[in-house]
């Protein structure tokens, strides 16, 4: 992971014996230890999230497709053994199951349409009759999730025909329920003398706090500025920190500026020490906000993650875990891939079919994932042992 070229910024003890920090200057520097360790897990998921594309585009995909395509393998090999006179009554029921079941998921995850005559085929229902109501099911508990982990209202017109209509709906509902807070805050209503007193001392400390932020950059400026540098090799140095110090500045970021105050010895550590309570006040104010658009930002990320992922909000998720899911992922479809290759030889053996369908049962009242995770999950009957 990239490192950021400023080091941590922190109030030390002054030099004068005193060990002890002030409420305001312990708070300082706890805001500053949150603030680096989100900018560290916000890069890291920056990171991270092109290489789990590719790897998704490049390994993961790829693998799902071969196995879907070994399925339908296998549903054709069931119907073409369909009607041999080996396979009786109970042995037909268990092939018409496995045929719908499986010819069922192939279409809805894999795009198998060729496969909707052979469900047609052995189904009481007619596959598009169907695949409707599980559609409506599916959206109704996304679209459940996504409004309970983001407090949102997604109306009746969410598209959840691909994750990327999905999220788009989603981030725009998200700005909307923004703007219409944003609206909300600023609508005219007649106010209490107390609130109109604390609205007075919050905008004064806004500007207070804004104020003390100016005053960094303007420090810096005054430093850098390289118009004012007649050496080529240190104007091109200054020019390249003022684009940091004007970066800097434009998302309010304090402690990127103060560390490059720190970086150009325009301050040293002891100064900090020596910056009075009343203005470290306005200071924390800024970290405090910085802190709360870090933590947003790392919130919907982690949450559009997890809602690709059907995790509950509440499940922990970084950057390292994901990777992780991902390559246990492929690890279990290279496996199921081995299993069926080698189940699908042994079963263009119709005694050894029949010989497998004796032992194989019927989920009673299963529902979608619990036989996906019989049939699917490498026990059964890719995999059986």
């Amino acid at each position: 992971m990239s490192q950021s070229k400023n080091k941590l910024v922190l109030i030390t003890p002054k030099a004068d014996g005193k060990k002890i920090l002030s409420a305001a200057q312990k708070q300082f520097n706890s805001l500053t230890k949150k603030i680096d360790n989100k900018k560290k897990l916000l890069m890291e998921w920056k990171e991270t999230i092109p290489l789990y594309r590719h790897k998704v585009d490049e390994e993961y995909e790829p693998l799902e497709e071969a196995l879907s395509n070994h399925k339908s393998e296998w549903v054709q090999l069931l119907d073409q053994s369909y009607n041999l006179p080996l396979f009786k009554k109970n042995d037909k029921l268990k092939m018409k199951h496995l045929i719908c079941e499986l010819a069922e998921n192939l279409i809805t995850e894999f795009n198998k349409d060729d496969l909707k005559t052979l469900f047609n085929k052995y189904s009481d229902e007619d596959y598009d009759t169907v695949n409707q109501q599980s559609e409506s099911a599916v959206g109704d508990l996304m679209k459940s999730l996504a409004e309970d982990m983001f407090n949102v209202d997604l109306g009746d017109d969410v598209d959840i025909s691909s994750p990327e209509k999905f999220h788009a709906h989603l981030q725009e509902k998200l700005r909307e329920q923004a703007d219409g807070q944003a609206a909300e805050a600023v609508k005219p209503r007649k106010k209490t003398k107390k609130q109109l007193e604390k609205e007075a001392r919050q905008l004064e400390e806004d500007e207070l706090a804004s104020k003390s932020v100016r005053e960094v950059y303007r420090k810096l400026v005054a430093a850098l500025h390289p118009d004012r540098e007649p050496d080529e090799e240190e104007r091109k140095r200054k020019t390249e920190l003022m684009q940091r110090v004007n970066t800097a500045y434009g998302k309010k970021d304090l402690l990127l500026l103060l560390a490059l105050q720190l970086e150009i010895e325009q301050i040293d550590p002891e100064h900090l020490s020596h910056i009075a309570d009343s203005r470290l006040k306005y200071f924390n104010k800024i970290l405090k906000e910085q802190l709360s658009e870090l933590d947003q930002e790392i919130d919907q990320i982690e949450g559009m993650f997890k809602v690709d992922l059907n995790l509950p909000f509440y499940v922990l998720l970084t950057p390292k875990q994901l990777l992780y899911r991902l390559a246990k992922d492929i690890q279990e479809v290279q496996g199921d891939i081995v299993a069926i290759q080698n189940e699908l030889e042994m079963f263009h053996n119709p005694p050894a079919l029949k010989a497998w369908l004796k032992n194989y049962k019927i989920p009673k009242n299963s529902d979608r994932d619990d036989f996906d995770d019989l049939l699917f999950g490498g026990m059964m009957p890719f995999g059986s042992k």
